[in-house]
């Protein structure tokens, strides 16, 4: 007999079924034992009448144990309706019960959650695959799921490609540190794993795509925090022949739309969302990331807003760590992107570049929620001189210039006007979903220091492996 999910039988009532889950709960009356089963729809009671059920003994069931059970679907009794739970009004009469595998006592209960409250969050971490367990857990997966099936059905239907783009790549100077990887191939290179697709989507807007996305996996050698992890997920938005307002409105469109289908309760404060001046805010409220509530205290009240308008560059002093000096340039500075290099300034700008370049404003859109960043997005530079302006303010040597020879080598040959926005999924879930930080919303995270718990990285490689790659590990300087 095929098994059906435990949330199917309230439709199958009187019908003779079989169900297979955990066992994650048992409670013996006399005569009669009660399981609750669970599976990744939901919980079912299941009934076993003592001496008439055949296969296992149900008195041996324990926690977590794997089970297959067939019986009777029937209606439970008025009185013993359970409304908190979509099988609460009916029960599985057992008639046939299979242990499928039998297990330990878990480190944890995983049945009890405000037990869960109190267990160490490394444990969590180390015993994951059990943690996800937790109908809690398993609902922000499945939340997680809808949401990116969602994306990709509004963005498919408004003639999007879905493009996947290489994970082994190249290093190139755009911010954060790389996470490298050594050729084997080609001894002594290296290939870089993504800080975000950047260059690839524009590229693919050079080949003529015009509206691109992907769910892309990013990477990033950063210090971990609550809101930020060395890999995540990000919803890559690029489209040509567009001004920044198209990529607004389209980005607005889909987080309404998304909102009102998956988190109805939510509610979206201002509509449409307000477009505030980056130098305004941070004279208002000290912060390029305002929390704009007007009760923050409620977990379903979304304030949405867009930054513009932010400077091009962010001057340093010249004595900053990794500091350049460039030629032409005002004495005791030197300039960093405030968003990325590729952003596009202003057009009514753009001579300022010259003289001041303090005072460049750019075509970069962020949106807050919540006190959060949870995107950021620019117009891009499609003219190869400008781009090339932009590395000599930046600093860039000839040499740091080289590495972007195959992105200069395609601008030559014709590039249309693009922009892009690329939200953080896992950001935006863990606002959506009320929860204290990212790794709640990521099935297999990483701590606070970067390490997988539960794989146990990272971790030391083989010396022969070393030896292969050509590669000797120095001991880190100290003092």
């Amino acid at each position: 007999m095929q098994r059906i999910w435990a949330t199917e039988t309230p439709q199958r009532v009187g019908e003779r079924v079989t169900v297979a889950g955990f066992v994650h709960s048992r409670r013996d009356h006399g005569k009669l034992v009660f399981i609750d089963l669970r599976d990744r729809s939901g919980i079912l009671q299941i009934v076993f009448r003592a001496g008439q059920t055949e296969g296992a003994d149900p008195e041996e069931l324990r926690g977590e144990w794997i089970i297959a059970v067939e019986g009777e679907v029937r209606a439970r009794p008025e009185s013993l309706v359970n409304p908190h739970i979509e099988t609460g009004g009916v029960e599985l009469l057992g008639a046939h019960l299979t242990v499928l595998s039998r297990a330990e006592t878990p480190p944890f209960d995983i049945s009890d959650e405000n037990a869960m409250r109190n267990v160490d969050e490394e444990l969590r971490l180390r015993y994951r695959y059990l943690d996800l367990r937790r109908p809690s857990v398993r609902e922000r997966l499945r939340m997680r799921h809808e949401t990116v099936a969602f994306i990709r059905r509004f963005l498919t239907e408004r003639g999007f490609w879905e493009i996947e783009t290489p994970i082994l790549s190249k290093s190139t100077p755009e911010g954060a540190r790389d996470y490298v990887v050594p050729s084997r191939l080609q001894p002594g290179s290296f290939y870089a794993l993504p800080q975000s697709p950047q260059q690839y989507k524009q590229l693919l807007m050079v080949a003529g795509v015009e509206r691109y996305f992907q769910i892309a996996r990013c990477f990033r050698d950063e210090d971990t925090r609550g809101d930020r992890q060395p890999e995540f997920t990000q919803l890559d938005i690029e489209m040509a022949f567009v001004e920044q307002e198209d990529i607004l409105r389209l980005t607005e469109e889909l987080f309404t739309a998304l909102i009102r289908k998956q988190f109805p309760d939510k509610h979206i404060l201002h509509s449409p969302w307000p477009r505030l001046d980056h130098e305004d805010v941070m004279k208002r409220y000290g912060s390029d990331r305002p929390d704009l509530r007007e009760h923050p205290e409620d977990p379903n009240e979304l304030a949405f807003a867009w930054i513009l308008n932010f400077p091009l560059f962010e001057a340093e002093p010249e004595d900053a760590p990794d500091s350049v000096s460039v030629a032409g340039l005002p004495p005791g500075k030197r300039y960093a992107p405030s968003h990325h290099m590729f952003t596009a300034p202003r057009p009514e700008d753009v001579v300022k570049l010259e003289e001041n370049p303090s005072a460049v404003r750019s075509l970069q859109h962020d949106v807050v929620l919540n006190g959060y960043e949870v995107g950021g997005g620019s117009i891009r530079i499609h003219d190869s001189e400008l781009q090339k302006k932009i590395f000599h303010l930046i600093g860039f040597t000839p040499e740091q210039e080289d590495q972007f020879a195959h992105f200069l080598t395609a601008f030559r040959y014709g590039v249309p006007p693009h922009g892009g926005i690329a939200p953080g999924l896992d950001r935006l879930l863990m606002i959506l979903l009320g929860q204290p930080n990212l790794r709640e919303v990521i099935a297999f995270p990483k701590t606070g220091d970067g390490r997988d718990l539960m794989m146990d990285a990272p971790a030391p490689v083989e010396e022969a492996q070393l030896k292969e790659l050509g590669i000797r590990i120095q001991p880190k300087p100290t003092g």
